[in-house]
C-alpha cells in the first residue's frame, strides 16, 4: 500500500471517529428514549348477560270511574276505636243541643202568645229578683264590713250569729213567722188537683222569693215532700184535703204576679177545673213548727 492510500486510510479513519464522537454527542444531547409499555393483555371476553325476562303484570280489569273508587275506599267502613268514640260522644253533644233548642222553642213560643200585659208583668218579676239579689250581696258585704271594723269583734260576731240563727230557724221551720205576703186557696170540688201542681206552686212560690210557707197546718221547708194521697194529698207524711190553704211570707208585689204567668200555676190549676183565690196582705202569721232535726251524717266544716 502506498503512502497515498495509508494517509488516505487515516484520513478515513479520522473521519470515522469524528462520525462516531459526534454521533455520540448528539445521542448524548437528546433524551433517552422510552420504551414502550408493552401492550395490556386483552381481557377475556365476557360472557354475554342472559336477557331478563319481565314478569307479567296482573290484569288490573275494568278501568273503574272516580265515582266507583270513592265507593270503595268508603265502603265497608273501617272504623277505629277512637274514632268510634268520637262519634258517640259528638252524637251526645248534638241530642244534647237538640233537647235545649226545643226547650227553648217551646218557651218562646209560650211568650209569643202571652198579652202584653204578662210580659210586662214577667220582665217586673225578673226584675225584683235581680233586686233581691243585689238586696241579699249588700247585705252580706255590711256583715263582712261591720266584722272587719268593729272595735269589738266577738261582740258583733256574736250578734250576726244570733240574727242567723234566727234566720235560719225560720228556714228550718222551728220558728213562727211573721210578715207581709199572700193567702192563696185552691178549691178542688172535682178532685183533680194532684200533689205535683200543689209542688208546682210551691217550687214557683219559692222562686219569687217567699221566706216562710205554710200549707193547711203544715210548714214546708227545704226537705219538704208531696204525694198524692187517696182523695188528698200528702205533705211530710201528713194527709191534707181540698180545699188547700197557703200562707206565704214575702213581697206580695212578687208572689202574686210570679203565681199569674202565662202558662203558670193558676192557668195549670184552672185548667183542671180548680178555683183558686189570692189575697195580699201585710200581716201574714206562719205558725206551723217543725222540730229541730239533727242531721245523721252531715257535721259543719269548721268544727
Amino acid at each position: 500500500m502506498s503512502d497515498h492510500d495509508e494517509k488516505t486510510a487515516e484520513d478515513r479513519g479520522d473521519t470515522r471517529d469524528g462520525g462516531g464522537e459526534s454521533g455520540n454527542g448528539l445521542r448524548k444531547e437528546l433524551p433517552q428514549e422510552v420504551p414502550s409499555a408493552a401492550p395490556a393483555a386483552e381481557e377475556a371476553p365476557k360472557e354475554p348477560e342472559p336477557e331478563q325476562v319481565p314478569e307479567p303484570q296482573p290484569d288490573p280489569g275494568p278501568r273503574l270511574t272516580g265515582r266507583q273508587r270513592l265507593v270503595q275506599g268508603l265502603w265497608p267502613p273501617r272504623v277505629t276505636r277512637a274514632q268510634l268514640i268520637v262519634a258517640v260522644l259528638l252524637f251526645g253533644l248534638g241530642f244534647g243541643l237538640a233537647v235545649q233548642v226545643a226547650s227553648n222553642s217551646d218557651s218562646d213560643s209560650a211568650l209569643r202568645g202571652a198579652r202584653q200585659e204578662d210580659l210586662v208583668r214577667i220582665l217586673d218579676e225578673l226584675d225584683d229578683r235581680t233586686q233581691r239579689l243585689e238586696d241579699e250581696k249588700q247585705g252580706l258585704e255590711q256583715q263582712r264590713d261591720e266584722l272587719e271594723n268593729s272595735s269589738d269583734q266577738a261582740e258583733e260576731a256574736r250578734k250576726q250569729t244570733i240574727e242567723k240563727e234566727r234566720q235560719l230557724g225560720i228556714l228550718a221551720g222551728t220558728v213562727a213567722a211573721q210578715g207581709p205576703g199572700i193567702t192563696m186557696t185552691i178549691v178542688d170540688t172535682k178532685g183533680t188537683v194532684e200533689a205535683d201542681m200543689l209542688l208546682d206552686a210551691i217550687q214557683e212560690l219559692r222562686a219569687a222569693g217567699a221566706e216562710a210557707i205554710q200549707v193547711n197546718g203544715v210548714r214546708v221547708v227545704a226537705g219538704t215532700y208531696l204525694a198524692d194521697s187517696g182523695k188528698g194529698v200528702s205533705v211530710d207524711g201528713n194527709k191534707i184535703n181540698a180545699p188547700y190553704r197557703f200562707k206565704v211570707i214575702g213581697k206580695s208585689q212578687d208572689l202574686e204576679p210570679a203565681l199569674n204567668i202565662p202558662g203558670g200555676v193558676v192557668q195549670t190549676l184552672e185548667k183542671e177545673q180548680a178555683t183558686v183565690a189570692i189575697e195580699r196582705s201585710t200581716d201574714i202569721v206562719v205558725d206551723a213548727l217543725r222540730a229541730a232535726k239533727r242531721p245523721d251524717y252531715a257535721r259543719s266544716s269548721s268544727q
